[in-house]
């Protein structure tokens, strides 16, 4: 199966609804995002509205363009946006695609929802793509996404040094991690096995 950009496309379990990023996801949004640790390890940045809002624009753009499947997430428990998440660099040809631009809310840090939504987003690139691989990236300094990463069985693949300009000018070493779909299985089954 190829992606599709203009699909509208729902994952979602007992824990986690993640549903296309909207405009009127805004509101939602803004009542969690206003907070520097969120993005200090992000590319982007969104301290107030009118940041937030050129985000939110950006992404959908991004989607317009076939360049980013960005979606919101929503905490099923209450019933709330808790953040966001994107299909980018997705290349049928190669069957691959990354996982990322993903941010939560405090609140919802530690709570399980990030691991629902990686299984989630998962399944779906190796059960109903049929893709090859799932790749990540992150901030080498980023020590929560990098556990993070590697508590859900990715395999670290090297650094790329001064790979990306941040917000305050720094230039960030990037740091790489895959799923490969033959390693998907056991994954599933050793590391989501409460979400099965």
């Amino acid at each position: 199966m190829e992606f599709s950009f203009s699909e509208h496309i729902i994952l979602e379990n007992d824990f986690a609804l993640l549903r296309p990023l909207e405009k009127n996801d805004f509101d939602g949004l803004s009542q969690i995002a206003y907070d520097y640790d969120i993005w200090k390890f992000n590319v982007s940045r969104c301290m107030n509205d009118e940041e937030l809002n050129e985000y939110i624009t950006r992404l959908l753009e991004m989607r317009e363009n076939g360049v980013l499947y960005p979606f919101v997430i929503i905490d099923k428990s209450k019933n709330q946006a808790a953040g966001s998440t994107s299909f980018g660099n997705i290349s049928n040809k190669d069957r691959r695609l990354e996982i990322g631009g993903t941010w939560l809310g405090k609140r919802f840090q530690g709570t399980g929802l990030n691991n629902s939504c990686k299984y989630l987003l998962l399944k779906f690139v190796f059960e109903q793509l049929g893709f090859e691989r799932a790749e990540f990236k992150t901030d080498v300094l980023n020590q929560q996404s990098r556990k993070a990463l590697m508590k859900i069985g990715t395999q670290e693949e090297g650094i790329l040094r001064s790979h990306t300009v941040m917000q305050d000018g720094r230039r960030r070493d990037t740091i790489y991690y895959s799923i490969l779909e033959h390693e998907w299985e056991d994954i599933k089954n050793q590391r989501f096995s409460n979400l099965i």
